[in-house]
């Protein structure tokens, strides 16, 4: 969880900078794909958490 926190902050900086600074429109990009990064991480371990538990 971690992990994703860090992603996430980067990305909110990324994407914050990209907007306010001129010029600087590809880490706004940059930022959005770590977002996406990050949500997909998210996606991929409650998943391999979910089958992990046995079937009882």
């Amino acid at each position: 969880m971690a992990f994703f926190l860090v992603l996430l902050g980067c990305a909110v900086a990324l994407v914050v900078i990209g907007a306010v600074v001129d010029g600087m429109l590809y880490l706004l990009s940059t930022g959005v794909l770590v977002v996406i990064a990050a949500v997909l991480y998210l996606v991929v371990r409650s998943v391999s958490r979910s089958r992990r538990r046995p079937a009882h």
